[in-house]
């Protein structure tokens, strides 16, 4: 993300300008891994949004079966995974990244999808 927004995640005064749980984000990695499937290719992915439960969340929605998280995030993460109907997920989340703009940043929407889903965050 920080070469997506050039932002230096690790500098306090630019770290809260961006959100990796935004649509131009989930569509540019949308567009990896469908591009990925097209071409028989795996795609994985690695960093930080996959190692909280609601960026695996955002993630698996978009397409991602394969993430590498940190050790101290795999319960967390297994468990909302356990739980998921990644189709649910698919179903809340295609139509606010294709959309240009929204009335709830995509974050609150997973939010709101896990709570009615009772899934952990």
């Amino acid at each position: 993300m920080q070469f997506f927004y050039a932002a230096d995640r690790g500098n306090s005064r630019v770290a809260d300008r961006f959100d990796a749980i935004s649509a131009p984000v989930l569509r540019a990695l949308k567009a990896i891994v469908d591009h990925g499937r097209t071409h028989a290719k795996p795609v994985t992915l690695c960093g930080e949004l996959a190692s909280k439960p609601i960026g695996a969340l955002a993630l698996v929605a978009i397409g991602y079966r394969s993430l590498s998280l940190s050790p101290s995030a795999v319960g967390p993460v297994k468990a909302l995974l356990l739980d998921l109907n990644a189709r649910k997920a698919a179903a809340l989340i295609q139509p606010l990244i294709d959309s240009p703009a929204g009335s709830l940043p995509i974050r609150e929407r997973l939010k709101a999808f896990a709570a009615e889903e009772g899934l952990q965050l």
